[in-house]
């Protein structure tokens, strides 16, 4: 399973306006700098993570993003949602009656689904459940205890200390 750099890119925003704190919006331009990132492409990704409900826009001078709620009622899976979509990884197109072969095999052998689209089906859904039980919260929990300081990091870097 494969996602773009849009996802990262969430998920650390996400992350950096928790350990902001205080709730106050921060400007896009702030988030982008922090990780040398583009603020135009992170702007459109923070509008998408709006548009899921993750986060509320703040207009005017002082405005920017904030969390609309807490991480731990934000899933890997919200995230990964907001910025890929909803679209399965994976499409049949069934190639199993195309060609010589399935020319050759008889009607009755395509009555039941695509096995590998089953495989593939099965696949994908532990990998959505796996990232539905992970809340951004545990995530925050694991970068905390890998890298103590980064929160404190995040706050100074975004004039918050």
């Amino acid at each position: 399973m494969r996602t773009g750099k849009g996802v990262e890119w969430a998920m650390h925003t996400l992350l950096n306006l928790a350990w902001s704190g205080g709730g106050e919006p921060v400007a896009t331009a702030q988030l982008a700098a922090g990780h040398d990132l583009s603020v135009s492409y992170l702007n459109k990704l923070l509008q998408q993570l709006v548009k899921a409900g993750l986060l509320e826009s703040v207009p005017g001078a002082r405005g920017g993003f904030r969390l609309a709620r807490p991480l731990v009622a934000v899933s890997v899976l919200d995230v990964v949602l907001a910025i890929e979509g909803d679209a399965p990884l994976f499409r049949c197109t069934e190639i199993r009656q195309c060609g010589t072969i399935g020319e050759r095999c008889p009607d009755s052998s395509f009555s039941e689904p695509c096995a590998v689209k089953i495989a593939m089906g099965r696949a994908e859904a532990a990998w959505r459940q796996a990232l539905a039980e992970q809340s951004l919260a545990d995530v925050q929990a694991a970068a905390d205890a890998h890298a103590p300081t980064v929160a404190a990091q995040v706050r100074q870097t975004l004039g918050r200390d």
